[in-house]
């Protein structure tokens, strides 16, 4: 197995684990109203939300998980174009 096929394999994997805590840093978010976290019961909670200060920390996380996810995806994207299939 080649350098190369190594670095791809745990990218891979990382991007699994950071896909499923991504969508479960988004799934947290408190529901803004109107929309479909009221149909499952998102209403009920509205005043029981988080504090401010684990509202942002949870957007500051979630911001930087994504960003990291795209960077995976652009780097598999540049070694599959790129790298020849070995």
């Amino acid at each position: 197995m080649s350098g190369i096929a190594v670095v791809k394999l745990i990218l891979q994997i990382v991007l699994v684990v950071l896909s499923l805590l991504l969508t479960l840093l988004i799934l947290m978010h408190k529901g803004k109203g109107g929309g479909l976290s009221d149909m499952f019961g998102g209403g009920l909670t509205q005043n029981a939300g988080s504090s401010g200060v684990a509202e942002k920390n949870l957007n500051r996380w979630t911001v930087i998980i994504a960003l990291i996810w795209v960077a995976i995806i652009v780097a598999l994207g540049l070694i599959a174009k790129f790298v020849p299939a070995a």
